[in-house]
């Protein structure tokens, strides 16, 4: 039995997108795509899948992403999902949060780096701690919790949180 164009065999198609020019603006990626920049961008960027900074790149943003790959130069704070690699050709000021970090000989990294493992958003941690959101988020904007301000939410690692609460801080 032959196969004939059947779509149910077919892989899904990957999504990539190359942006060679310089932008400015907010790029917000819901599904996963692959993202590489070679021009230059400066706002903000939350993506899904996978961000490459080429070499010949410069980017000054806020990044928020899966899995990110650096060859260029950035100015801005990172915060990786799954992976953040810097290239022996990248070159980055700003502070990085991710579970895994691959810092290639050549590469320049001046900033700060909390290796975290588990993140909660605003609702799950009202849920862990037991409290409503309003009073959480009067919390973390006052800087009383341990928080990271991503863009206009907010993220918090879990052993932070428990920390805290364990040190009779939460009233």
């Amino acid at each position: 039995m032959a196969f004939r164009d059947r779509k149910d065999l077919k892989e899904p198609e990957e999504k990539s997108i190359e942006i060679s020019a310089q932008m400015q603006g907010i790029i917000t990626f819901k599904d996963p795509v692959n993202l590489k920049i070679n021009g230059n961008f400066n706002g903000t960027l939350e993506t899904r899948g996978t961000l490459t900074i080429g070499a010949n790149a410069f980017v000054e943003a806020g990044i928020n992403g899966d899995n990110i790959i650096i060859a260029g130069k950035v100015r801005g704070d990172i915060v990786a999902k799954t992976v953040l690699v810097l290239m022996p050709t990248a070159v980055l000021n700003g502070n990085i949060t991710t579970p895994k970090l691959n810092i290639v000989e050549g590469a320049v990294f001046q900033g700060r780096c909390q290796m975290v493992e588990d993140f909660l958003g605003v609702d799950e941690l009202a849920k862990y701690l037991e409290i409503d959101s309003p009073s959480l988020l009067e919390l973390a904007n006052s800087g009383k919790i341990p928080a990271i301000k991503n863009g206009e939410s907010w993220k918090f690692e879990r052993n932070r949180i428990d920390n805290w609460a364990a040190s009779g801080r939460i009233k």
